[in-house]
């Protein structure tokens, strides 16, 4: 079911031209501009696939490619992510069935001989932290590569509608899909920026004195950069959480929701419960709501709510129960989520037998955390640790984020799970750092990345700052592992 109306979306403004895809030989209405699993579940379609062992029926899981539960067949080509590959007319998707083999008639794509793109700086990742790495970096001097393997710039700015905290300077009281339109105008209007679309990188080599990015486009063209420095922002992805049934499609991830209302306007579902009361899960409830869906309840393991206060008490006065000390037990439905049950914890962290409560929801949303997506950095060889504090494993670094590969630079969820302010500051420290480092920006720039320490440091100093305190001096190159 499509969106038309919304207290601050408009999405009329937003859907291409209509055009029809096939799924199992069946019309389906679609948009340009959208990506294949969006225009299936905006047409009630939920299964994409089956595991290959059990058979088990999947679907979307992350929404931004970093998982393998929505892969389908496309044109015959199998292992396509139908969460980032944006539909054709005349397109036709099959549901995947275990393990398939690319048919005998496909042509495999032309790798010799790819085309190569050389700047000052490459950056991987256009989220908040690499589009600020970018503008930064090219306002310093840098000739900047700028890819990302979404079909759109922004990241998670993309799906957040609600206004941000902080300084003015830091985008105070403007809402994340604005922040968005706003760095990606930044970024396109400079000539020294090449931006591109739709490119997943695949691997980071040294080749002589230059950083090699190795990246596929649209799944079809072999792509080289070159760089003398590289700053990898590639964000983190949802964390998973075992319950019994957790497999089943309509369990998503929360930004897989936030993606389906708020950048392409479909509604995830009828009735929903959220496991995890931190921030994202509060920010969640209130966003779904304002998509016209109703919210049974968040749980959450922990004795108290762990995000702001201002969102639990804006949740509980729409008429949400937050349950602290409950977490869920298991999933029911055949092809997809019919229900969920969920039971009250003890002080040891085991369910209270006879505390079961059942919820008729067809969606259930994790909201329990991100993990930075550290898989290049650990390809290219940079050291990692695992700090519980940042989300999981991350790259060592020192202060200007400069891993322990000379050249390498980090920024933004990828170097810690923290917020969208932090990863933009850190975004300007990165650019303006790898441009140092490739020889084209001044001394003067040194102030502005100082400043955005200072940024930083101040940012960090409230309560929710500092456990992050603690993982980043951890993590510091010289400092304490």
């Amino acid at each position: 079911m499509r969106l038309n109306e919304h207290p601050i979306l408009d999405f009329s403004l937003r859907r291409g031209r209509e055009v029809t895809i096939y799924f199992e030989g069946k019309p389906v209405k679609a948009h340009e501009g959208e990506t294949i699993s969006m225009a299936l579940h905006a047409a009630g379609i939920r299964v994409l696939s089956h595991s290959s062992e059990k058979h088990r029926p999947r679907g979307l899981f992350c929404a931004i490619g970093k998982c393998s539960s929505c892969l389908v067949k496309v044109n015959g080509i199998p292992n396509v992510r139908s969460c980032i590959t944006l539909v054709e007319d005349g397109m036709r998707v099959e549901m995947q069935k275990g393990k398939e083999e690319l048919p005998k008639t496909a042509k495999p794509p032309e790798w010799k001989d790819a085309p190569k793109f050389e700047g000052d700086v490459v950056i991987i990742g256009g989220g908040p932290a690499g589009l600020m790495a970018a503008i930064n970096a090219a306002d310093a001097g840098a000739r900047v590569i700028l890819i990302d393997e979404q079909p759109m710039l922004g990241g998670q700015l993309v799906k957040q509608t609600h206004k941000f905290f902080g300084k003015r300077e830091q985008f105070a009281g403007v809402r994340g899909i604005k922040i968005a339109e706003i760095l990606e105008e930044e970024a396109r209007k400079r000539e020294n920026i090449q931006i591109f679309l739709e490119t997943s990188a695949v691997g980071i080599f040294q080749e002589g004195d230059e950083k090699l990015v190795i990246a596929v486009r649209k799944n079809r063209e072999l792509l080289e950069f070159r760089g003398k420095s590289l700053v990898v922002a590639t964000g983190a992805m949802e964390k998973m959480i075992p319950f019994e049934n957790n497999d089943l499609p309509g369990i998503y991830g929360a930004g897989a929701i936030q993606t389906l209302m708020n950048t392409y306007g479909v509604k995830p579902g009828d009735r929903v419960l959220i496991v995890g009361a931190g921030n994202v899960g509060l920010i969640l409830a209130y966003q779904l709501i304002q998509a016209g869906v109703e919210v049974k309840a968040i749980v959450e393991a922990m004795p108290k709510v762990g995000g702001y206060f201002v969102h639990a008490a804006k949740v509980r006065r729409l008429g949400v129960p937050i349950l602290t000390r409950h977490t869920i037990l298991r999933a029911e439905g055949r092809e997809r989520v019919e229900r969920a049950v969920v039971a009250q914890l003890d002080e040891n962290w085991r369910p209270i037998p006879g505390t079961e409560r059942v919820f008729d929801v067809d969606v259930i949303a994790l909201a329990v955390g991100l993990r930075p997506s550290v898989e290049l950095l650990h390809q290219a060889g940079c050291q990692l640790l695992y700090i519980r504090e940042l989300g999981g494993h991350v790259v060592r670094r020192d202060e200007r984020l400069e891993t322990t590969i000379s050249g390498i630079f980090v920024a933004g969820d990828t170097a810690g799970i923290e917020e969208a302010t932090t990863a933009m500051l850190e975004g300007k420290v990165a650019g303006i750092a790898a441009a140092l480092k490739a020889g084209v920006a001044s001394p003067d720039w040194l102030k502005e990345i100082e400043k955005a320490q200072r940024d930083l440091e101040e940012f960090r100093s409230g309560p929710f700052g500092r456990h992050v305190l603690e993982g980043i001096k951890k993590v510091m190159i010289g400092g304490s592992e």
